[in-house]
């Protein structure tokens, strides 16, 4: 390998990079069963993460697209599951429709009561949330145990999810709470197997909140 050769950038202009990037992911991802409407989510989640056979595991619930959007233009509650999730969310369109994102994992009364019950904080967190914000966004990009939790208490009648966006990277209960997610009746944004995280389910409210920006100027029917 020639490491005497300057390595020279095609472009340097943000714009222009990611412009070049979603030409890129498009032409490599060929035919895809995505909607027009998932496919820039789809998009955004490859190029945050440059994994396409995490965007081709992306499940969609039919209502999905439209429940994030209606939601962000009413100005329901985002809830991420931890603190790096809220970090990269685009909070300026989610507070243009007066929106907010919230993290309850470093609460100091869920730390106590998840202490003595002797369960998660993430547990505790989903259940303070769901008290809370019926009609929001939830955002699981990292516990498993709160996407099954927020799963027991909407299959319970207690927690209204505007829409669940349910994609926890790991090895125990990853796989299988997604799994559970499918199988609800309620909008969900998910995948199959292992992976996820915290930039892809950023990656995702970002999408949403381009697209409910979208429709509110009219440009989105």
């Amino acid at each position: 390998m020639d490491f005497g050769t300057e390595f020279k950038p095609v472009t340097v202009q943000p714009q222009e990079i990611e412009s070049l990037s979603f030409q890129m992911i498009t032409k490599e991802l060929g035919e895809h069963p995505f909607s027009s409407l998932e496919y820039p989510v789809v998009q955004r989640i490859i190029h945050a993460s440059a994994d396409f056979e995490l965007g081709r595991s992306l499940v969609f619930h039919a209502g999905a697209i439209e429940a994030g959007i209606s939601a962000i233009l009413q100005g329901k509650p985002i809830i991420a599951d931890v603190r790096m999730v809220e970090a990269g969310i685009a909070k300026e369109r989610i507070q243009r429709y007066g929106g907010e994102v919230r993290v309850h994992i470093s609460d100091p009364d869920v730390t106590r009561e998840a202490k003595a019950l002797g369960t998660t904080r993430a547990i505790i967190a989903t259940r303070k949330a769901c008290a809370q914000a019926p009609g929001g966004i939830y955002v699981i990009g990292n516990a498993p145990t709160a996407l099954l939790e927020l799963i027991r208490l909407v299959k319970e009648g207690l927690a209204q999810p505007g829409l669940v966006i349910g994609m926890p990277v790991g090895f125990v209960s990853a796989a299988e709470s997604k799994e559970e997610l499918r199988k609800l009746d309620i909008p969900y944004i998910t995948n199959i197997g292992r992976k996820g995280g915290s930039t892809v389910v950023v990656a995702a409210v970002n999408a949403l909140s381009l697209l409910a920006v979208r429709r509110a100027s009219g440009e989105l029917g």
